[in-house]
Protein backbone atom coordinates (compact mmCIF):
# COMPACT_ATOMS: atom_id res chain seq x y z
CA UNK A 1 0.00 0.00 0.00
CA UNK A 2 3.00 2.04 0.68
CA UNK A 3 3.24 2.52 -3.26
CA UNK A 4 -0.53 3.76 -3.76
CA UNK A 5 -0.63 7.36 -4.45
CA UNK A 6 -3.34 8.68 -2.92
CA UNK A 7 -4.93 11.27 -5.15
CA UNK A 8 -7.85 14.16 -4.41
CA UNK A 9 -9.57 15.47 -7.18
CA UNK A 10 -10.80 18.95 -7.56
CA UNK A 11 -13.33 19.52 -10.24
CA UNK A 12 -16.39 16.64 -11.50
CA UNK A 13 -17.34 18.60 -13.84
CA UNK A 14 -17.35 17.57 -18.02
CA UNK A 15 -13.76 17.01 -17.76
CA UNK A 16 -13.78 14.61 -14.53
CA UNK A 17 -15.81 11.94 -16.58
CA UNK A 18 -12.47 10.57 -19.00
CA UNK A 19 -9.80 11.32 -16.24
CA UNK A 20 -12.32 8.73 -14.10
CA UNK A 21 -12.20 6.62 -16.66
CA UNK A 22 -8.47 6.18 -16.24
CA UNK A 23 -8.62 6.53 -12.56
CA UNK A 24 -10.82 3.24 -12.20
CA UNK A 25 -7.51 1.62 -14.54
CA UNK A 26 -5.15 2.60 -11.94
CA UNK A 27 -6.80 1.83 -8.79
CA UNK A 28 -8.10 -1.78 -10.63
CA UNK A 29 -3.88 -1.85 -10.93
CA UNK A 30 -3.33 -0.72 -7.54
CA UNK A 31 -1.43 2.36 -8.65
CA UNK A 32 -3.43 4.66 -7.31
CA UNK A 33 -5.99 5.58 -4.46
CA UNK A 34 -8.77 8.28 -4.83
CA UNK A 35 -9.27 9.30 -1.31
CA UNK A 36 -11.08 12.54 -1.68
CA UNK A 37 -13.39 14.82 -4.44
CA UNK A 38 -14.08 18.09 -4.31
CA UNK A 39 -16.36 20.54 -6.54
CA UNK A 40 -18.12 24.19 -5.98
CA UNK A 41 -21.09 22.21 -6.80
CA UNK A 42 -23.02 20.36 -4.15
CA UNK A 43 -24.98 18.89 -6.24
CA UNK A 44 -22.08 16.86 -7.60
CA UNK A 45 -21.15 15.20 -4.42
CA UNK A 46 -22.32 11.77 -6.02
CA UNK A 47 -19.72 11.84 -8.43
CA UNK A 48 -17.36 9.73 -7.52
CA UNK A 49 -20.17 7.09 -7.16
CA UNK A 50 -21.45 7.19 -10.60
CA UNK A 51 -17.45 7.34 -12.80
CA UNK A 52 -15.27 5.72 -9.94
CA UNK A 53 -18.86 3.26 -8.76
CA UNK A 54 -17.58 3.86 -5.30
CA UNK A 55 -18.31 6.82 -2.43
CA UNK A 56 -15.31 8.93 -1.84
CA UNK A 57 -15.08 11.61 1.01
CA UNK A 58 -16.33 14.68 -0.66
CA UNK A 59 -16.07 18.30 0.11
CA UNK A 60 -17.15 21.86 -1.40
CA UNK A 61 -13.79 23.48 -0.23
CA UNK A 62 -10.74 22.27 -2.50
CA UNK A 63 -7.94 23.63 1.18
CA UNK A 64 -9.83 21.11 2.63
CA UNK A 65 -8.28 17.98 0.45
CA UNK A 66 -4.86 20.25 -0.20
CA UNK A 67 -4.81 20.25 3.59
CA UNK A 68 -5.43 16.12 4.00
CA UNK A 69 -2.56 14.72 5.14
CA UNK A 70 -3.88 10.85 3.28
CA UNK A 71 -3.82 13.04 0.49
CA UNK A 72 -0.43 12.63 -2.10
CA UNK A 73 -1.39 14.32 -5.20
CA UNK A 74 -4.41 16.64 -6.38
CA UNK A 75 -5.71 16.48 -10.38
CA UNK A 76 -6.86 19.88 -10.51
CA UNK A 77 -10.10 19.39 -13.13
CA UNK A 78 -11.74 23.08 -12.08
CA UNK A 79 -12.87 25.89 -14.69
CA UNK A 80 -9.48 27.46 -16.14
CA UNK A 81 -9.88 30.66 -14.00
CA UNK A 82 -9.22 28.61 -10.23
CA UNK A 83 -6.69 26.01 -11.96
CA UNK A 84 -3.58 28.85 -10.74
CA UNK A 85 -4.96 29.48 -7.31
CA UNK A 86 -5.18 25.88 -6.43
CA UNK A 87 -1.97 24.80 -8.15
CA UNK A 88 0.41 27.27 -5.91
CA UNK A 89 -1.50 25.89 -2.64
CA UNK A 90 -1.46 22.37 -3.60
CA UNK A 91 2.14 22.68 -4.74
CA UNK A 92 3.28 24.67 -1.30
CA UNK A 93 1.58 22.15 0.62
CA UNK A 94 4.05 19.36 -1.03
CA UNK A 95 1.28 17.68 -2.83
CA UNK A 96 2.31 16.23 -6.35
CA UNK A 97 0.34 18.34 -8.87
CA UNK A 98 -1.61 17.33 -11.70
CA UNK A 99 -3.25 20.38 -12.94
CA UNK A 100 -5.59 20.68 -16.25
CA UNK A 101 -4.30 23.61 -18.97
CA UNK A 102 -3.46 26.27 -18.90
CA UNK A 103 -1.45 26.09 -15.96
CA UNK A 104 -2.64 29.69 -14.75
CA UNK A 105 -5.24 32.76 -16.82
CA UNK A 106 -2.18 35.20 -16.15
CA UNK A 107 1.60 35.48 -16.20
CA UNK A 108 2.16 35.97 -12.34
CA UNK A 109 0.18 33.52 -11.18
CA UNK A 110 2.22 30.98 -13.33
CA UNK A 111 5.38 32.70 -12.19
CA UNK A 112 4.46 31.96 -8.36
CA UNK A 113 3.49 28.27 -9.15
CA UNK A 114 7.32 28.01 -11.43
CA UNK A 115 8.94 29.61 -8.43
CA UNK A 116 7.49 26.59 -5.14
CA UNK A 117 8.17 23.93 -8.14
CA UNK A 118 11.81 24.83 -8.77
CA UNK A 119 12.21 24.55 -4.67
CA UNK A 120 10.19 21.81 -3.63
CA UNK A 121 10.29 17.77 -4.43
CA UNK A 122 6.72 17.39 -5.78
CA UNK A 123 5.81 16.91 -9.05
CA UNK A 124 4.04 19.10 -11.16
CA UNK A 125 2.52 18.15 -14.27
CA UNK A 126 0.93 20.57 -16.76
CA UNK A 127 -2.11 19.45 -19.09
CA UNK A 128 -2.04 18.87 -22.54
CA UNK A 129 -0.21 15.54 -22.47
CA UNK A 130 0.04 15.70 -26.34
CA UNK A 131 3.98 14.88 -26.25
CA UNK A 132 2.73 11.60 -24.40
CA UNK A 133 1.39 10.12 -27.57
CA UNK A 134 3.13 7.43 -29.35
CA UNK A 135 1.89 9.16 -32.61
CA UNK A 136 3.80 12.29 -31.28
CA UNK A 137 6.68 10.94 -29.84
CA UNK A 138 6.89 8.93 -33.49
CA UNK A 139 7.19 12.36 -35.52
CA UNK A 140 9.59 13.52 -32.77
CA UNK A 141 11.48 11.12 -33.65
CA UNK A 142 11.58 11.48 -37.39
CA UNK A 143 11.58 15.31 -37.67
CA UNK A 144 14.23 16.47 -34.46
CA UNK A 145 16.32 13.03 -34.21
CA UNK A 146 17.00 11.63 -37.10
CA UNK A 147 15.94 14.67 -39.76
CA UNK A 148 14.19 12.50 -42.41
CA UNK A 149 12.54 15.78 -43.55
CA UNK A 150 15.25 17.90 -43.38
CA UNK A 151 15.10 21.53 -42.05
CA UNK A 152 11.77 22.87 -41.14
CA UNK A 153 10.76 26.12 -42.79
CA UNK A 154 7.31 26.16 -41.94
CA UNK A 155 4.79 24.59 -39.78
CA UNK A 156 0.57 24.82 -38.77
CA UNK A 157 -1.59 23.60 -36.41
CA UNK A 158 -5.33 23.21 -36.16
CA UNK A 159 -7.94 22.31 -33.52
CA UNK A 160 -11.62 24.30 -33.27
CA UNK A 161 -15.53 23.06 -32.80
CA UNK A 162 -18.50 25.63 -31.95
CA UNK A 163 -18.09 26.26 -29.13
CA UNK A 164 -19.21 25.34 -25.47
CA UNK A 165 -22.99 25.10 -24.52
CA UNK A 166 -21.86 25.09 -21.18
CA UNK A 167 -19.89 27.15 -18.42
CA UNK A 168 -20.30 30.61 -19.18
CA UNK A 169 -16.03 30.95 -18.32
CA UNK A 170 -15.47 30.07 -21.47
CA UNK A 171 -16.80 33.17 -23.10
CA UNK A 172 -15.22 35.58 -20.17
CA UNK A 173 -11.68 37.02 -19.04
CA UNK A 174 -9.74 33.57 -18.20
CA UNK A 175 -11.38 31.14 -20.85
CA UNK A 176 -11.56 31.71 -25.02
CA UNK A 177 -10.78 28.75 -27.93
CA UNK A 178 -6.81 29.75 -26.99
CA UNK A 179 -6.67 28.78 -23.67
CA UNK A 180 -8.93 25.94 -24.33
CA UNK A 181 -7.70 24.22 -27.92
CA UNK A 182 -5.60 26.19 -29.20
CA UNK A 183 -3.34 25.33 -26.26
CA UNK A 184 -2.87 21.87 -27.78
CA UNK A 185 -1.37 22.77 -30.90
CA UNK A 186 1.05 25.38 -29.49
CA UNK A 187 2.29 22.84 -27.08
CA UNK A 188 2.89 20.32 -30.05
CA UNK A 189 4.88 22.87 -32.40
CA UNK A 190 6.90 24.34 -29.88
CA UNK A 191 7.97 20.75 -28.57
CA UNK A 192 8.51 19.56 -32.00
CA UNK A 193 10.69 23.39 -33.67
CA UNK A 194 11.46 24.80 -29.87
CA UNK A 195 11.34 27.77 -28.17
CA UNK A 196 9.22 30.70 -29.77
CA UNK A 197 11.04 34.11 -30.27
CA UNK A 198 7.79 36.32 -30.96
CA UNK A 199 4.21 36.04 -32.18
CA UNK A 200 1.41 37.88 -33.83
CA UNK A 201 -2.35 37.57 -34.20
CA UNK A 202 -5.37 38.05 -35.26
CA UNK A 203 -8.52 37.63 -33.58
CA UNK A 204 -12.04 39.11 -33.36
CA UNK A 205 -15.90 38.02 -31.58
CA UNK A 206 -17.87 36.66 -34.15
CA UNK A 207 -20.57 35.59 -31.79
CA UNK A 208 -21.25 38.94 -29.41
CA UNK A 209 -23.81 37.00 -27.67
CA UNK A 210 -24.36 33.14 -27.28
CA UNK A 211 -26.90 30.61 -25.23
CA UNK A 212 -24.86 28.72 -22.51
CA UNK A 213 -26.62 27.06 -20.12
CA UNK A 214 -30.15 28.14 -21.70
CA UNK A 215 -29.49 31.89 -20.94
CA UNK A 216 -28.17 33.94 -23.69
CA UNK A 217 -24.82 35.79 -22.37
CA UNK A 218 -22.08 38.41 -23.47
CA UNK A 219 -19.36 36.99 -25.16
CA UNK A 220 -16.32 39.36 -23.26
CA UNK A 221 -13.32 37.36 -24.92
CA UNK A 222 -12.37 36.89 -28.93
CA UNK A 223 -13.85 33.31 -30.59
CA UNK A 224 -12.06 33.16 -33.83
CA UNK A 225 -8.05 33.57 -34.50
CA UNK A 226 -5.32 33.21 -36.41
CA UNK A 227 -2.11 33.21 -34.85
CA UNK A 228 1.51 33.46 -36.27
CA UNK A 229 4.28 32.14 -34.46
CA UNK A 230 8.55 32.94 -35.32
CA UNK A 231 10.60 30.70 -34.17
CA UNK A 232 13.94 32.31 -35.65
CA UNK A 233 16.18 31.33 -38.24
CA UNK A 234 12.84 32.01 -41.31
CA UNK A 235 10.73 29.63 -39.35
CA UNK A 236 7.11 29.97 -38.93
CA UNK A 237 4.19 28.07 -37.97
CA UNK A 238 0.79 29.13 -37.89
CA UNK A 239 -2.57 27.91 -35.43
CA UNK A 240 -5.94 28.25 -36.49
CA UNK A 241 -8.64 27.84 -33.72
CA UNK A 242 -11.43 29.52 -32.18
CA UNK A 243 -15.04 28.60 -31.42
CA UNK A 244 -16.10 28.93 -34.61
CA UNK A 245 -15.11 26.09 -36.86
CA UNK A 246 -17.99 23.58 -37.55
CA UNK A 247 -15.86 20.35 -38.56
CA UNK A 248 -12.95 20.24 -40.82
CA UNK A 249 -10.81 16.89 -42.48
CA UNK A 250 -7.37 18.45 -42.43
CA UNK A 251 -4.38 16.92 -40.64
CA UNK A 252 -3.89 18.64 -37.41
CA UNK A 253 -0.49 19.35 -37.71
CA UNK A 254 1.79 19.94 -40.52
CA UNK A 255 5.25 20.09 -41.06
CA UNK A 256 7.12 21.51 -44.06
CA UNK A 257 11.04 20.76 -44.17
CA UNK A 258 13.70 21.25 -46.72
CA UNK A 259 13.15 17.20 -47.60
CA UNK A 260 9.98 16.18 -47.41
CA UNK A 261 6.78 16.95 -45.25
CA UNK A 262 5.08 15.27 -42.00
CA UNK A 263 1.41 15.40 -40.73
CA UNK A 264 -0.50 14.40 -38.17
CA UNK A 265 -4.01 12.74 -38.50
CA UNK A 266 -6.82 13.36 -36.61
CA UNK A 267 -6.14 15.68 -33.52
CA UNK A 268 -3.04 16.14 -31.79
CA UNK A 269 -4.97 15.07 -28.80
CA UNK A 270 -6.75 12.04 -30.33
CA UNK A 271 -3.90 10.79 -33.24
CA UNK A 272 -4.86 8.63 -35.67
CA UNK A 273 -1.26 7.88 -37.08
CA UNK A 274 0.45 10.18 -39.45
CA UNK A 275 2.34 10.24 -43.03
CA UNK A 276 5.33 11.28 -44.48
CA UNK A 277 6.57 12.60 -47.51
CA UNK A 278 10.16 12.32 -48.87
CA UNK A 279 11.84 13.82 -51.82
CA UNK A 280 14.08 10.70 -51.54
CA UNK A 281 11.12 7.59 -51.78
CA UNK A 282 9.34 10.19 -53.95
CA UNK A 283 5.53 8.86 -52.33
CA UNK A 284 3.52 9.63 -49.39
CA UNK A 285 4.07 6.79 -46.42
CA UNK A 286 1.12 6.18 -44.30
CA UNK A 287 1.81 5.14 -41.09
CA UNK A 288 -0.70 3.75 -38.59
CA UNK A 289 -1.24 3.94 -34.64
CA UNK A 290 1.11 2.42 -32.19
CA UNK A 291 -1.40 2.32 -29.85
CA UNK A 292 -4.97 3.26 -30.52
CA UNK A 293 -6.05 3.40 -27.21
CA UNK A 294 -3.82 6.11 -25.90
CA UNK A 295 -5.91 8.81 -24.30
CA UNK A 296 -5.49 12.76 -23.57
CA UNK A 297 -5.52 12.27 -19.72
CA UNK A 298 -2.49 10.26 -19.69
CA UNK A 299 -0.74 13.01 -18.37
CA UNK A 300 -2.20 12.13 -14.52
CA UNK A 301 -0.82 8.71 -15.46
CA UNK A 302 2.38 10.07 -16.06
CA UNK A 303 2.47 11.70 -12.85
CA UNK A 304 1.78 8.83 -10.63
CA UNK A 305 5.15 7.22 -12.98
CA UNK A 306 7.22 10.38 -12.44
CA UNK A 307 6.46 10.14 -8.53
CA UNK A 308 7.38 6.18 -8.95
CA UNK A 309 10.51 7.69 -10.69
CA UNK A 310 10.12 8.23 -13.64
CA UNK A 311 11.60 10.51 -16.44
CA UNK A 312 9.63 13.26 -16.05
CA UNK A 313 8.30 14.46 -19.84
CA UNK A 314 5.72 17.19 -19.37
CA UNK A 315 8.11 19.44 -18.10
CA UNK A 316 6.65 23.08 -16.51
CA UNK A 317 9.11 25.14 -18.07
CA UNK A 318 7.27 24.35 -21.53
CA UNK A 319 3.97 24.79 -20.14
CA UNK A 320 4.70 27.99 -18.77
CA UNK A 321 6.36 29.00 -22.28
CA UNK A 322 3.03 28.14 -23.99
CA UNK A 323 1.17 30.50 -21.27
CA UNK A 324 3.52 33.15 -21.88
CA UNK A 325 3.05 33.01 -25.91
CA UNK A 326 -0.96 32.28 -25.81
CA UNK A 327 -1.07 36.08 -23.18
CA UNK A 328 1.38 37.35 -26.11
CA UNK A 329 -1.12 36.53 -29.29
CA UNK A 330 -3.77 37.71 -27.05
CA UNK A 331 -1.82 41.46 -27.10
CA UNK A 332 -0.96 41.28 -30.52
CA UNK A 333 -4.48 40.77 -31.72
CA UNK A 334 -5.64 43.48 -29.31
CA UNK A 335 -2.58 45.62 -30.27
CA UNK A 336 -1.74 45.25 -33.97
CA UNK A 337 1.79 45.06 -32.67
CA UNK A 338 3.97 41.63 -32.85
CA UNK A 339 5.15 40.82 -28.79
CA UNK A 340 9.00 39.55 -28.28
CA UNK A 341 8.74 35.95 -26.38
CA UNK A 342 11.70 35.84 -23.26
CA UNK A 343 10.82 32.68 -21.58
CA UNK A 344 12.40 29.60 -22.64
CA UNK A 345 12.69 25.77 -21.84
CA UNK A 346 14.26 22.42 -22.87
CA UNK A 347 14.21 20.36 -25.14
CA UNK A 348 11.91 17.53 -24.78
CA UNK A 349 13.70 14.57 -22.50
CA UNK A 350 12.80 11.96 -25.34
CA UNK A 351 14.88 8.36 -25.09
CA UNK A 352 14.84 7.82 -29.45
CA UNK A 353 15.85 4.34 -28.56
CA UNK A 354 12.13 3.52 -26.71
CA UNK A 355 10.38 5.16 -29.32
CA UNK A 356 8.23 2.87 -31.58
CA UNK A 357 8.04 4.11 -35.30
CA UNK A 358 4.89 3.23 -36.95
CA UNK A 359 4.46 0.98 -39.32
CA UNK A 360 4.27 2.28 -43.23
CA UNK A 361 3.49 1.65 -46.07
CA UNK A 362 3.41 3.81 -49.44
CA UNK A 363 0.80 5.20 -51.26
CA UNK A 364 0.24 6.55 -54.76
CA UNK A 365 -3.01 7.67 -54.54
CA UNK A 366 -3.15 10.28 -57.35
CA UNK A 367 -5.36 12.70 -54.64
CA UNK A 368 -2.46 13.11 -52.37
CA UNK A 369 1.07 12.32 -54.28
CA UNK A 370 2.30 16.01 -55.43
CA UNK A 371 4.93 14.98 -57.84
CA UNK A 372 5.93 17.33 -60.63
CA UNK A 373 4.43 15.23 -63.04
CA UNK A 374 1.34 15.24 -61.39
CA UNK A 375 1.14 18.81 -61.01
CA UNK A 376 2.35 19.26 -64.81
CA UNK A 377 -0.77 16.79 -65.44
CA UNK A 378 -3.35 18.63 -63.00
CA UNK A 379 -2.04 22.64 -63.91
CA UNK A 380 -5.06 24.51 -65.60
Amino acid sequence: MADVLRIGVIGLGSVFEPYAELLRRLQTEGRVRVVRTCDINPRRADASRHYLHESIPFCTDYSEVIADPGVDAVAILTSMPHHGPIALEAMQAGKHVLVEKPMSVDLPGAEAIMEVAARCESVLVCAPGVVLSPTYQAIWKRVVHEGQIGTVHLARGRYGWSGPTWGPWFYRSGGGPVFDLGVYNITALTGLLGPARRVTAFAGTTSPRRVVDGEEIEVEVYDNYQILIDFGSSAFASVTTGFTIQQYRSPALELYGSEGTIQMLGDDWAPEGYEMWSNEMGAWALCGEVDPRWDWTSGLEHLVDVAGGATQLIQPDHAFHVLELMLAADRAASTGVAQQLSSTFDPLPFDPASIELHSSFPTHDRRIVRTEEHLKETAP
